[in-house]
């Protein structure tokens, strides 16, 4: 408070000093960014042997050593300086700036952040020079030292001088390190002819080699040197093709204005095959002129056309963009990470197209080796229908041979004859059900009642139909279709083939004659059953029937049709008033005057009752007072409420928030049990609030944390050591973490002299029943102990494993439980970790009700 009366103070320019150290946080934010700096000044240096040697993975020292130009004795007071720098004159020269360095900033940041000493020897000194810098970049020491040409910076106790930094780096180091070596490896692919090693020393062991290049003239060799020649073989080459036209309309390009050869793209790729990917995006390696980037729409990119192919798995990915330094804006963030491109969008064409093509020529081609029948589908595809009926159709089609060949097809070729399989099918079956009963709006019904009226005077013969006019009257006829609510059913009355072209006349009256029974005792059936729709219907029919008879007999439709001897005591109350209604509207929709009024059923006399009803205002307002106070405490209660997610789907996220904000573990001990509910569930409450647990997720999810935790699988030898080929840091990684390999039942020899990617074998595997573990399990246990080191974790297949087994001896929906058991399976769930889905997904827990709200009402 006293801060706040203070009268405002005038504003000043920051010191000089305190500047240096509040920029210096911002330029050097990791220990990836730290290493990352110092690489690219030795690059720039035109160095061909890089070293980089770390001490407790660079919590304690850092050192790049080079055999570049070294420094010249002129330039020793201005290398750590702010902003000093021999690459930039002024800002014009950015536009053309090929060196990874060019703002002078990454020497002065290190000297602000850690203890900083550099030993160099140019090419035209005759002995090297070592010299000590304080944290303000200055020269605090300066002595000879022996040295050959070249640099080497030693950076101690990196974040020193910020507490709170410093404490947390060194919490989080082995991940810190982790995401170094990631970035040393970007270098070492991309930089030919330059070889890079880096070891690490923990305590006063020995060094272990973490990544080592030989200076390799190619992109290839590099690739197979840092992870490799398995890794070498499970990739192809990137070939570059112009956008297609389709890819630049998605894309919003004019293909008559592309710039030609604004990119040039050259790298590898991993092919789609199946398990020749990744389980993550961790050797994904992308650079813009040769300079490592994170392009975030070009990853994105490459993982959705690679996942077109090959759903399950990443790509490794070393692409190299070659563009005019012009069309670039590397100056975006401090770690120049970030890359603004020109012409964006076409960069992206070219890489789509480029992919799809690579992936459908080659890689995507099935051998099939199974007898595929209707072949013939393809080339029947090619002419059109000649048959005009269903018969004639059906025999032509099942006329096609199979075809029983092993041929190449593609998996677009294979979607398109399945497709049209499916549509020729469905056409067959169309024209088979062309005589049995379909439905059709009521309406649609009496019109073609009513042009069979006008028409049977003249005795036409109705045209045939073809298979295209099946089609759609099937098609018609189903999205036609309801629940049975205004529909009728009905045949197809003088359809015919080409091979049975009788008069409709004929075929009219028989079916007449034939179905009307049948109608009379459908109908006595649904008024035995009280269905009003049904009788709906089967007035139609007799009406329809009577209408044809009569006009096939006399040739019109003039006669009255008179229905009272059948109807007679058909109906009791409003129902009877309901058809004589329905009877009337056909009757007019057949086209009969008023004098020719059908006779259906006898009117319905409806005697109607007056009572009388006291009404008070007084009351009324007092009630509607009533109701707005109770409005309002229920708005109350509900601002009040802790948990507003409701049982659904889609508010799964929301309610798993919502009991993991309000729901700590030690509230299930004190949950009160209510009971039992459809034998699946557990009604629990706490407080106001009342819960319901789903009995058999519940016991699952804490079945499945136990196995995880308490399980140790059972190793099965091998006959002879496994070699893994594993990368340094991979091998590193596993060797600090043996004892949760052992756990997941891998064991391992480790031969400290062997070199690196040859010190580890694999000499006994996991086998549980029937299901068996490999390589592939190892590698994503590593890359999961990379990001969360010394955490005890399980493949992905050993926690489907405890799943399925969790599931088998958990308590099943529809086992009745005793209070004490309901009661034992609400307090397991704070015990575990992750009280709120089961392993498969299911729900274990969802908020029901506040009693609070319902207690007003």
């Amino acid at each position: 408070m006293e801060a706040c009366l203070e009268p405002a103070r005038a504003i000043k320019a920051i010191d000089r000093k305190s500047v240096h150290q509040i920029c210096s946080g911002q330029v050097v934010l990791s220990l990836c960014t730290a290493v990352k700096e110092l690489v690219e000044n030795s690059i720039d240096a035109g160095a061909t042997n890089i070293e980089i040697r770390l001490k407790e993975f660079g919590a304690d020292l850092i050192e790049v050593s080079d055999n570049g130009d070294g420094v010249e004795e002129k330039n020793f007071k201005g290398l750590t300086l702010k902003h000093y720098t021999s690459k930039l004159q002024d800002f014009s020269d950015l536009l053309h700036v090929e060196t990874f360095g060019f703002r002078g900033e990454a020497l002065s940041s290190l000297c602000a952040l850690s203890n900083l000493s550099i030993v160099t020897c140019h090419k035209t000194a005759k002995v090297g020079t070592r010299l000590l810098y304080d944290n303000d970049g200055h020269i605090s020491q300066k002595m000879p030292q022996p040295r050959q040409q070249g640099m080497t910076v030693n950076v101690q106790q990196l974040f020193n001088t910020l507490p709170v930094r410093h404490k947390e780096f060194l919490r989080h180091i082995k991940k810190e390190y982790s995401k170094m070596v990631q970035v040393l490896q970007a270098y070492c692919i991309i930089s030919t002819g330059i070889r890079i090693s880096c070891t690490n020393q923990v305590g006063q062991g020995k060094k272990n080699p973490v990544i080592s290049t030989s200076g390799c003239s190619s992109l290839k060799e590099n690739i197979s040197a840092v992870f490799g020649a398995k890794q070498v073989k499970s990739l192809v080459p990137f070939v570059q093709l112009p956008p297609s036209e389709a890819i630049c309309e998605d894309y919003g390009i004019n293909p008559a204005n592309i710039p030609k050869k604004l990119y040039t793209i050259t790298g590898f790729v991993s092919r789609s095959d199946h398990g020749v990917g990744r389980s993550s995006t961790d050797r994904q390696f992308f650079f813009i002129n040769q300079r490592p980037c994170d392009p975030i729409k070009i990853s994105k990119l490459v993982n959705e056309v690679y996942h077109m192919y090959n759903r399950h798995q990443y790509p490794f990915v070393a692409l190299n963009i070659c563009v005019d330094s012009e069309c670039v804006d590397v100056n975006v963030t401090p770690d120049k990470r970030q890359i603004l491109l020109q012409e964006e969008k076409l960069l992206l064409a070219i890489l789509k197209t480029s992919l799809v093509q690579m992936y459908n020529s080659d890689v995507n081609k099935l051998n099939v080796n199974q007898k595929f029948h209707q072949m013939t589908v393809l080339d029947a595809s090619e002419k059109a229908p000649q048959a005009v009926g269903s018969e004639s159709f059906i025999h032509d089609e099942q006329e096609a041979a199979p075809v029983h060949s092993e041929r190449n097809i593609s998996i677009a070729r294979l979607r398109e004859s399945f497709s049209l399989q499916q549509s020729l099918s469905c056409r067959s079956k169309c024209s088979d059900k062309q005589g049995l009963p379909l439905q059709r709006k009521l309406h649609a019904f009496l019109t073609s009642c009513k042009r069979s009226s006008a028409q049977c005077g003249s005795h036409d013969e109705l045209p045939p139909r073809t298979p295209d006019h099946l089609e759609r009257d099937c098609k018609s006829s189903e999205s036609e279709t309801d629940s049975g609510k205004g529909s009728t059913p009905y045949s197809l009355i003088g359809s015919s083939t080409s091979e049975d072209n009788t008069p409709a006349k004929s075929s009219v009256s028989s079916d007449s004659a034939a179905s009307s029974p049948i109608a009379l005792l459908n109908f006595a059936e649904a008024q035995k059953r009280d269905d009003e729709l049904k009788t709906v219907a089967t007035i139609c029919d007799v009406l329809m029937s009577e209408c044809t008879e009569r006009a096939s007999s006399t040739g019109s439709c003039s006669q009255p049709l008179e229905f009272s001897h059948l109807y007679d005591n058909s109906f009791q109350g409003p129902k009877r008033s309901k058809v004589e209604g329905l009877c009337l509207d056909v009757g007019l929709s057949l086209g009969l005057g008023p004098s020719e009024k059908l006779e259906v059923d006898r009117p319905v006399e409806i005697s109607k009752k007056t009572v009388e009803f006291p009404f008070s205002m007084s009351c009324l307002a007092e009630k509607m007072k009533l109701i707005g106070m109770q409005q309002t405490q229920q708005e109350e209660a509900q601002r009040r409420r802790r948990f507003r997610a409701q049982i659904n789907p889609g508010d799964n996220q929301a309610a798993e928030e919502e009991l993991r904000k309000e729901i700590s573990k030690d509230m299930f001990a004190t949950m009160e049990v209510l009971g039992q509910f459809n034998l699946g569930f557990i009604i629990a409450k706490h407080g106001s609030d009342l819960f319901i647990v789903d009995q058999h997720a519940t016991d699952e999810k804490y079945n499945f944390e136990m196995l995880q935790q308490l399980t140790v699988l059972q190793g099965q030898k091998l006959i002879a050591p496994q070699n893994l080929y594993l990368t340094a840091v991979n091998e590193t990684i596993l060797m600090e973490n043996m004892d949760i390999f052992k756990k997941n039942g891998f064991e391992f020899i480790i031969n400290e002299e062997a070199p690196p990617t040859e010190r580890v074998k694999l000499v006994s595997l996991p086998m549980s029943k029937n299901w068996t573990f490999g390589a592939q399990d190892i590698e994503e246990l590593i890359f999961m102990l990379s990001d969360s080191p010394g955490v005890m974790c399980r493949p992905s297949r050993v926690r489907q494993m405890f799943a399925s087994r969790a599931c088998r001896k958990s308590v099943m929906i529809g086992t009745a439980l005793t209070v004490n058991e309901m009661k034992k399976l609400v307090t397991h769930m704070g015990e575990i970790e992750h009280p709120w889905n089961c392993p498969h997904g299911r729900p274990t827990m969802r908020h029901l009700i506040n009693l609070d709200m319902i207690s007003g009402e």
